[in-house]
This record gives C-alpha cells, sequence and structure tokens, in this order.
C-alpha cells in the first residue's frame, strides 16, 4: 500500500493536470507487464474499480482453459481472490462488474472444492441479491451437483427476492422443470 500511495503522489507530482493524470494512468496500464501482471494489477489497485478488475481477470482467463491448466486455474483462483478482498461489498453490491467476479470465483473454485465453491456462491447471493444471474450461476452450481431441490429452492427464492432481469429467472425454472442440465442455453450466459 506504502508503495502504491508513493506511486500515486510521483504521479501527482509530476503531472499537477488531473486529465494528464488519467492519461497516464491509462498509458501505464496498457504498457504494463503482462507476464505477471503486477504492473497491472498495481494499477487496478489505485483505482480499485470492478470494471478494472473484470477487465483483467477475463482478459487473463483468455490465456488458457483453467480446467484443462491446473497452474492457470491457481493463478487464476489468486487473482480472484485478490480482487474479492480488494473490492468491499458494502461499496459495490450494486455493481453487475461485482457480481460478476464474485460468480466467476466460485465458478473457478468448483473445479478444485465444491465446499468452497458452495460458500462462495453464498457469498455472492448474499451480497449481490438484485442479479438474476448470480442466483440462476449457484443454482446450476447446485444442479450439477445432484442437488435438485436445492436448485429450485434458489430459483424460486430468487423470483421471491425480484432479481432481475425476470425472464432470465423465468427460462432458468422451465429449464428445471424439463430436466435439461443446463439453466440456460450459453448465449443467454
Amino acid at each position: 500500500i506504502a508503495s502504491i500511495m508513493s506511486r500515486v503522489r510521483d504521479l501527482k507530482n509530476k503531472y499537477k493536470n488531473e486529465d494528464n493524470v488519467t492519461d497516464e494512468f491509462n498509458y501505464t496500464k496498457i504498457s504494463a507487464d503482462t507476464t505477471d501482471n503486477s504492473g497491472t494489477v498495481n494499477q487496478i489497485m489505485m483505482t480499485n474499480n470492478p470494471e478494472d478488475w473484470l477487465s483483467f481477470l477475463l482478459r487473463l482467463e483468455k490465456k488458457g482453459i483453467p480446467q484443462m491448466d491446473a497452474a492457470l486455474l491457481n493463478r487464476l483462483i489468486g487473482r480472484y481472490s485478490q480482487a474479492v478482498t480488494a473490492l468491499p461489498a458494502e461499496k459495490h453490491s450494486q455493481d453487475e462488474s461485482y457480481a460478476r467476479i464474485l460468480v466467476r470465483f466460485a465458478e473457478l473454485k468448483a473445479f478444485q472444492d465444491p465446499e468452497e465453491a458452495r460458500d462462495q456462491f453464498h457469498l455472492a447471493r448474499l451480497n449481490c441479491k438484485k442479479f438474476a444471474f448470480v442466483h440462476v450461476a449457484f443454482a446450476q452450481f447446485e444442479l450439477s451437483q445432484g442437488n435438485m431441490k436445492k436448485c429450485k429452492q434458489l430459483l424460486q427464492k430468487a423470483m421471491d427476492c425480484c432479481a432481475v432481469p425476470l425472464e432470465m429467472l423465468e427460462t432458468a425454472l422451465k429449464n428445471f422443470h424439463s430436466q435439461k442440465k443446463q439453466l440456460l442455453p450459453d448465449e443467454e450466459k
């Protein structure tokens, strides 16, 4: 934190004009080291905004298939964990990017430890109730674990708390009742 604050002070001293600070930030973020991503993470932590975190994490995921690459999976879980820790739920619970980070973190954890994944899904649902995709992702996880009753309960609770979009929940329930393995088609996810 001290080095980040030092870097911020240096940038502010170097560029008295706020527009120039923003330009420098954007340039630094683009040109940051892409091998270990420490430069990018440091820049993201300066603004600590869910959209920047999500964009970075999704770019990192494109480097391979986490289910097939244990090293990538571990790296992703570490970075998602870092993002979740850095972003306070009280401040970001209404932010869709934050909700997507929580859900994807839980999905990745499911490859390693279903119980930890369940805890992460529960956390996502508690913090981001208004987003239907959060509930559907948790229900999909429970369905994949063979917990039909829990899956249905999660979808029903999502309807009860008026998560949006309602159409997503209706589609998921319809597919559940049709005994499909996927609650949502890939294009709707």
